[in-house]
């Protein structure tokens, strides 16, 4: 298994950062994961501007050249591992970006004439590793679920990727908020889960 991990977070002395280098730990000692790669969206200042005009249109960002490097490690990947805060209930604007610009049309996804595309990246799985200031139900208790569906429903199902896990930690700037036993969970995880 091959697998993608996308950092979005723009401090290495974070909680986040903890978080990612359990994700790799995890992964390095897995016999099942036979190789890495690591994209950190801030550390690579990765431009998460949309734009399109006359020049430049959206529906040929597939072959946009500037996100040739991207695309290839989408394509490569056997296994994508998005780790990221959760802000105002969503992932950060920089990791949005990236989808923005990755997922396009005729890469991640292709039109049909019928009500739904044909997922052109059917066959990866994801894990989204996301922490919180509020407590862990918040998304689902005030915000219905808003940012699971945003990920696994409006994106990962829509581009053929259906073996979606999370891992959303709440209560992560709180004293009690138990960040060693979480980021044991995750080092457990990347070490023994098989593609």
């Amino acid at each position: 298994m091959k697998t993608l991990i996308v950092y979005t977070y723009p401090n290495h002395k974070s909680l986040n950062y903890a978080f990612l280098q359990e994700v790799i730990k995890g992964c390095r000692e897995n016999p099942a994961i036979e190789e890495i790669q690591i994209l950190d969206l801030y550390e690579e200042q990765f431009d998460p501007r949309l734009i399109f005009h006359e020049h430049k249109r959206r529906r040929d960002m597939y072959r946009d050249p500037k996100m040739e490097k991207y695309r290839q490690q989408l394509s490569w990947a056997d296994q994508i591992v998005f780790v990221y805060p959760i802000w105002w209930g969503r992932p950060p604007a920089m990791l949005l970006g990236y989808i923005d610009q990755l997922f396009a049309a005729n890469f991640a996804y292709r039109d049909t004439k019928g009500l739904f595309p044909e997922g052109l990246l059917k066959g990866k799985s994801v894990v989204c590793v996301s922490t919180m200031k509020g407590p862990t139900n918040y998304p689902f208790l005030w915000l219905n679920n808003a940012h699971k569906i945003l990920m696994k429903r409006a994106l990962f199902k829509f581009v053929g990727m259906k073996k979606v896990k999370f891992f959303e930690f709440g209560n992560m700037e709180s004293k009690r908020g138990k960040q060693q036993q979480k980021l044991n969970k995750v080092y457990r995880y990347f070490s023994k889960v098989a593609y």
